[in-house]
Parts: C-alpha cells; structure tokens; sequence
C-alpha cells in the first residue's frame, strides 16, 4: 500500500476512531445514567414505602382520635347529666333545710327585719334634707309631708297589729292546750259511753267514728271549705271514684287524707271477756280486724287520685282511744305494717294534736303573708318618698332661681342704681300729677341710689 494510498484513507481512520471514542463515552455516559437511574427508581420506592407508612400512621391517628372524641363526648354527656342530677339533689337538699326551718326563729327574723325597715324609713323621712328646706316653704313642706306620714303611721299600726296579736296567740297556747286536754277527757268519756250502745252495728259504727272525727275537726280551729274539706268525690286514672272522708289542705299546696276506720265488735267483746282465753282471741280478732282495714285502705291508692296532691301516706283514724292503744301494746309491728303499706295510725289525741299542728302552720302561712305584704308596702312607699326627695330637690333649685331672679328684678326696680322707682319719683318731684304714690318702703330703698 502506498503512502497516497494511507493518505487518502487516513481521514476515514481518524473518524472511524473518533466515532469509536464518542461510542466509548457514550456507553459511558449510558451506564452511568442507567445507574442513577436505578439509584433514583430505589429512593423513589423507599419514599413510596415511607409515605405509605405515613399515610397508615395518620389512618390510625385518625381512628385514634375519632374514638377518642367519641369517648370524650359520651363522657361530657354523662358529666351533664350528673351535674344536672347534683344541681336537682342540691336544690331538694336546700327546700328541705328550708322546710324544716322553725317558724318561732322565721317570725323573729322577719319581726326584727321589719322593725329596722321601718326605723330606717321613718330617719330618712324626717331627718333627709330637712336642714336644706328654708323658711319660706316651710309649711308648704309640712303640707306635702302629711299625707307620707299619715301613710307611715298607719304602716306602723299594721306591724305593731301583727306581731301583737303573734305575741297574744304565743301566750294563750298552754291555755289552748289544756283546753284540748279537756277535750279529749270528754271525748274519752263519750266513747266509752257509745261503745257499748254501738257494738255489733258496723254500719252506725262507721257513722259514729265519722261524727267523732268531725267533733276533732271543729275543735281544731281548722274551717271546713277552707283549710279542709268532707266527702269530696275524686277519680282515679282508670275513672273509679272514690270519696275520702276528709281532705285537709296543707300549706304550699299540699294536701293529706284523713279516713275514718271504726272496729268495735272484737274490742268490745275483748273489753267484757270474762276469761282469759277469750280475751286473747277476742284482741288478736281485734287486731286482725285493724290490719285487714289498713290492708283496704292502702289499696285505695289516695295519692293517685286526679286534682290531689296528697302526701305518700293517708292518717287511718282510729275513733276509740283505748281499742288504738290495746291494738299497739299487743302488736307493736302493726304500726310498721301501717307505714309498709302508706298508712298511718292516728288516735283521737294525736289527730287533734297534728290538726291543731296544721293549723298553727296556717297562722304562719298567713302572718307570712301579711309580712310580705307590708314589705311590699314599704318598699312603695320608700319609692314615693325617693321621688318626693327628688321632687323637693328640684322645687328647691327652683326657689333659688326665682329667688335670683327676684333679687335681680328688685335691684331694677328699687334697690339698684338708677331702678326705676327713683327715676319716676323724680317725674314727681317735677311736678307729674299721680292718683297714688308709690309704696313707701320702696321710695325709702330708692332713695339711697344716686341716678346714673
């Protein structure tokens, strides 16, 4: 081969091995790309399973807390109720205490609550501003005052009436009760007289045992229409009636049944049994016979009647003392029996003795009333009397402003310099006809002043 030969193909060698030398760098370069490529595909998947760790993470978060809030509101919910239920618990906690509170300590409270009350409106009305009044409206002052204090006396007439006639019925209790006393002696003495008269006749016992209860109930001081009421005709939720013997009506809308249960046959045989024997089985027949009434009684169901708002038990009235104490002293678990079944024994003593209870309840209820009443009063009148104040007040600033304008007007007419009155003095002095003179005094006033 030549040399031109080589020459001439010298420049297809050259780029053949340059093409060989870029193949070279391209393999290169290709392979490294494939490599990071690779490297990049490998972190993508590890992002991938980071991400998807992530996201299962924040699932279970989720769940996490949508149980959590669930939990939390169901327990707010449950807090609600149970503070509900203690704010309910504390206010029949507090009317309770309330209720229980002696009346004697109430009326002592109120009586002196009152009394400051009135000494301190009776200071502000005599003794407010009094000083600021002048002398010129002093008796127009006393003319607007009369009628407030003819108001305020009679106020204090009604306190000293009440708490008076309180004292007065405080004092004639042991009166009261011995005449109760007397009562029950005469009652005593005409039941062991009728008992015999009435043995074996239930139905003139139970007519009886009414007309007793009703003697308890006249001597009680209780009015019938008003704090009770006889033979009122009630139904049940089912429609049965039902007819209480006595309906005694309570303060704070409250009522309570009293019904009369007459069992004399037994006693009766139990009092003239001539043997011991018979007058065992003669008591315990006696006994039967009161459970079996508080057995009927307690059926009835009186505090379910529709229009009553009877307490959770009914006073069962036993007509005869004695047959009452007999019953109790051989089974005391009857009067337990009594209360399981909402029922409570009474005899003539202690009926009168809780009706007299009820009505001393009443005189408090009323006094109470009358009490808040004359707060009420009060409070009016101290209004008025804020508004008179205030009225007075105003009247006085007003006098001060007359009375500166007065002053002033006089200065013009008499006092001042060159006031009229001296200049048209002068016009007389000139020789002016008048029919009258001026008023003296005021010539004298002017006269002082020189004309301007």
């Amino acid at each position: 081969m030549t040399f031109d030969s080589l020459f001439s193909i010298f420049p297809y060698i050259v780029v053949t091995c340059i093409a060989i030398i870029f193949g070279c760098v391209s393999i290169r370069k290709t392979q490294q790309a494939n490599l990071s490529m690779q490297t990049l595909n490998h972190e993508v998947e590890l992002l991938e399973q980071q991400l998807d760790n992530v996201n299962y993470t924040h699932d279970q978060l989720q769940q996490t807390h949508d149980a959590n809030k669930l939990k939390l509101e169901s327990q707010n919910n449950q807090l609600i109720k149970l503070m509900s239920r203690l704010r309910e618990s504390d206010i029949r906690l507090q009317a309770e205490r309330q209720a229980n509170e002696e009346k004697l300590v109430l009326q002592a409270q109120s009586e002196q609550r009152l009394q400051q009350q009135f000494e301190n409106l009776a200071n502000k009305i005599f003794d407010s501003k009094a000083d600021n009044f002048k002398e010129l409206n002093k008796s127009s002052v006393e003319l607007l005052l009369a009628p407030l204090k003819t108001q305020l006396e009679g106020f204090k007439q009604q306190v000293q009436d009440v708490y008076s006639n309180e004292a007065k019925e405080r004092h004639s209790l042991q009166s009261e009760i011995a005449r109760l006393q007397q009562v029950y002696q005469l009652m005593s003495s005409e039941t062991a007289n009728l008992t015999k008269a009435l043995k074996g006749d239930n139905k003139q016992q139970g007519n009886w045992g009414e007309v007793i209860l009703a003697r308890i109930l006249s001597e009680s001081g209780l009015r019938e229409g008003h704090e009770y009421d006889v033979q009122v005709s009630l139904n049940n939720e089912h429609g049965k009636r039902f007819q209480p013997d006595v309906i005694v009506h309570l303060p704070q809308d409250k009522d309570v049944v009293v019904d009369s249960k007459v069992s004399l046959t037994a006693y009766e045989r139990y009092f003239n049994a001539e043997d011991e024997v018979t007058r065992k089985q003669a008591l315990q027949e006696h006994i039967t016979s009161i459970r079996g009434h508080i057995r009927e009684l307690g059926r009835k169901d009186y505090h379910l009647l529709q229009g009553l708002k009877t307490l959770d038990y009914v006073l069962m009235f036993v007509a005869v003392e004695p047959a009452f104490i007999a019953a109790l002293e051989a089974d005391p678990s009857l009067m337990k029996y009594a209360l399981d079944n909402n029922i409570m024994l009474v005899s003539p003593t202690n009926l009168l003795v809780a009706l007299r209870t009820i009505d001393n309840l009443w005189r408090y209820e009323r006094q109470n009333q009358n009490a808040q009443l004359i707060a009420e009063r009060a409070g009016r009148i101290y209004e008025k009397l804020r508004l008179f104040s205030h009225d007075m007040q105003d009247m006085g600033t007003a006098l001060d402003k007359a009375q500166d304008s007065y002053d002033s007007a006089m200065k013009r007419l008499s006092t001042g310099k060159g006031n009229l009155i001296k200049q048209a003095q002068q016009f007389v002095d000139l020789g002016v006809e008048v029919k009258k003179p001026l008023p003296v005094d005021l010539i004298e006033k002017s006269s002082a002043n020189l004309l301007e």
